[in-house]
């Protein structure tokens, strides 16, 4: 086929079919022939000449182009797509290095195989550009709520047509065992966009937390104008799941908005999750507050914070502890997730018992200790002393309000409890030495004697050994092996050291041995102030 004998215009119109079925800009299919007729001239004219297509707009006539550039005499390497300067000057007036030279050349007959190649490219561009253009069109679209027809079921993976492509939803973002047919309507959550190779791939999810929020945000107009917030959601998907709201209007209720009147709109959503039972608990800033509204329906007797390990202790009567625990943990492991705690739940027997060994052992460190009698032992523990160094370096006056206790018993204690502390510590270093243990790391400011002994007898003996010490080795942490949470125990972890206290300590040994520069840690400075000094220096400057 020559491109002079067909018709200019089929070729405009052929790009503007292609894509307004593909949906892309018509520009772009032009430019795949633009490439497509220059792949094929070079077929014909030689691989190595510098061919160029170009397409008009309007009337669709193609005109073929050969470039040639001006080079060096010693950097001429391509004798097609290159010439030197004197060679230039028989088709230019006064060429320069970087000069270019271009001639019309006559336009080419495409055989079979140079037409079959041009297809293949314009082809290729079409998908690529039409990948593009849905990568664009979703990417944005990620974290919001989207209706599609199910096309097919592949694996337990449901393939959903989206309208301008496909999306996969996975056998583990399923809720239960659902099952759909082709050509179900079927509402998800787009979890994520990717841009992979063979083309954006689009994940959805009806598990996600988020689907149930944005769920919410459609059934609940307070939550859409943002009058109702929701400030957290945890979920077993297709069996229960609780909701945490607040209200910033004094005048709506936020449980009772989202319930709706009659439970209409709470009502819309669970029909959507295939019956999923829903709590809406108000939210608290106080987390013991808030942890009590998300046990319900069960009743708490005493809450218990623990803020720096982020435990909590719940107690609960007796007759509760199955509704608080809930069936296989669901309500006690929701109720987890909502306020992000640790939760240990006793009943008040078991608290009662576990208050009374504390106490006993507690008694009992002070006598043998302090050299007390059972009934001065337990005056101290009834007045909250939980360890010698309290005892030791609290102020006097919190002794003198015991009963019984004068100036110089106060002293005589405090005095006790000292020479046993500075006596334990001794010993603890004399043991953390005879392991082989550096003063480098027995004089590291933060590390109490029986520490330095703890990192000893684990092989950490200088500070260079505690520099490559990671966080979690020291502070404990958690790791997940076959899809279960394993406690990994920390080596300081027994005396209450936490992950924030490890990562400081660790970095502050790192600095003192140079490995890192004490500037990289301080953090930049925000915009406002950088703003604000550009400011400051054109008014000085003005």
């Amino acid at each position: 086929m020559a491109i002079t004998s067909a018709n200019q215009l089929e070729l405009l119109q052929t790009a503007e079919a292609v894509a307004r079925e593909k949906m892309i800009d018509p520009g772009l299919v032009v430019e795949a022939m633009e490439e497509s007729l220059a792949r094929a001239a070079k077929s014909r004219y030689g691989s190595e000449m510098d061919i160029r297509v170009s397409i008009d707009r309007k009337t669709g006539k193609a005109t073929f182009t050969r470039v040639r550039s001006v080079v060096a005499d010693e950097d001429l390497e391509n004798y097609q797509a290159e010439m030197t300067v004197e060679q230039a000057k028989q088709y230019m007036e006064d060429p320069q290095v970087g000069d270019t030279f271009v001639e019309e050349v006559p336009p080419v007959e495409m055989g079979r195989i140079a037409a079959q190649s041009a297809k293949q490219v314009i082809l290729q561009k079409v998908r690529e550009a039409e990948r593009d253009r849905q990568y664009e069109e979703f990417k944005d679209r990620a974290g919001t709520i989207i209706n599609g027809l199910v096309k097919r079921e592949e694996f337990g993976n449901v393939i959903v047509d989206v309208g301008a492509g496909e999306a996969i939803l996975r056998r583990n973002e399923k809720i239960g065992r659902e099952s759909y047919r082709p050509n179900d309507r079927i509402r998800c959550y787009i979890k994520d966009v990717r841009r992979e190779p063979r083309g954006p791939q689009i994940f959805l999810s009806r598990t996600a937390p988020e689907f149930m929020a944005e769920l919410f945000k459609m059934e609940v107009p307070e939550i859409y104008d943002g009058i109702i917030e929701i400030k957290a959601v945890a979920r077993d998907p297709g069996s229960r799941a609780k909701i945490a709201v607040i209200s910033y209007d004094g005048s709506i209720d936020p449980v009772g908005a989202c319930v709706g009147m009659r439970g209409s709109r709470v009502q819309a959503v669970v029909n959507e999750l295939q019956g999923e039972k829903i709590d809406i608990i108000p939210w608290n800033e106080d987390q013991p507050t808030f942890l009590v509204n998300a046990l319900q329906p069960a009743e708490v007797t005493k809450v218990v914070l623990d803020e720096e390990a982020g435990k909590i202790e719940v107690v609960v009567p007796e007759e509760q502890l199955s509704l608080a625990i809930g069936r296989r943990g669901q309500n006690v492991r929701l109720a987890s997730q909502l306020t992000a705690l640790d939760i240990d739940i006793m009943t008040e027997e078991e608290e009662s018992a576990r208050r009374q060994k504390e106490f006993e052992a507690r008694t009992a460190l002070f006598m043998e200790t302090l050299d007390l009698d059972e009934f001065f032992a337990q005056l101290l523990v009834s007045e909250g002393f939980t360890n010698l160094e309290e005892v030791g370096y609290v102020e006097l006056d919190e002794l003198l309000v015991i009963d019984g206790v004068d100036e110089g018993t106060a002293e005589e204690l405090q005095a006790r409890a000292r020479d046993y502390l500075e006596a334990q510590a001794k010993a603890a270093i004399d043991a953390a030495r005879s392991l082989g243990a550096e003063d480098s790391l027995i004089d590291f400011d933060g590390l109490t004697p029986q520490m330095v002994e703890a990192l000893a007898k684990d092989g950490i003996l200088n500070l260079e050994d505690f520099a490559t010490c990671a966080d979690w080795e020291l502070a404990g942490g958690w790791t997940t092996d076959g899809g279960e949470r394993v406690k990994d125990d920390g080596i300081l972890e027994p005396f209450g050291m936490s992950l924030e206290e490890a990562q400081d300590m660790v970095m502050t040994a790192r600095v003192l041995l140079g490995w890192v520069d004490p500037a990289e840690l301080e953090p930049e400075a925000s915009e406002e102030e950088v703003d604000g000094d550009e400011a400051e220096e054109e008014g000085a400057g003005a």
